[in-house]
C-alpha cells in the first residue's frame, strides 16, 4: 500500500504524523510543500487541491483513502493498525 503525505516543514500536525509513520514502521514518502519554489511548488499545490479543495495540512494519501490533518484513528483504520 503506497502511503503519501503532503506537509509542511513548520506544521505540528504534520511532525506529528510524520513521527506516527516512523513509529509505526510505516513505509511513506512526505513532500513538505513550503520547501519548494516555483514550479514544483504550483505542480505539487495542485495535486493537493485534487485531493483537499481546501488545500490544509498535513493531507495524507493511503491507498485510495485521503485524510485530511492528522488524524491517528482514521490512519490506523485506513492502514489495518
Amino acid at each position: 500500500m503506497t502511503v503519501k503525505m503532503y506537509t509542511l516543514s513548520t506544521c505540528g500536525h504534520c511532525k506529528a504524523a510524520k513521527q506516527f509513520m516512523g513509529d509505526h514502521a510505516v513505509a511513506h514518502e512526505f513532500t513538505d510543500v513550503d520547501l519548494l519554489a516555483g514550479e514544483a511548488k504550483k505542480s505539487t499545490m495542485e495535486e493537493v487541491r485534487r485531493y483537499n479543495p481546501g488545500c490544509s495540512f498535513p493531507t495524507i494519501l493511503i491507498g485510495d483513502t485521503v485524510i485530511i490533518g492528522f488524524n491517528e484513528k482514521a490512519i490506523r483504520e485506513a492502514l489495518g493498525l
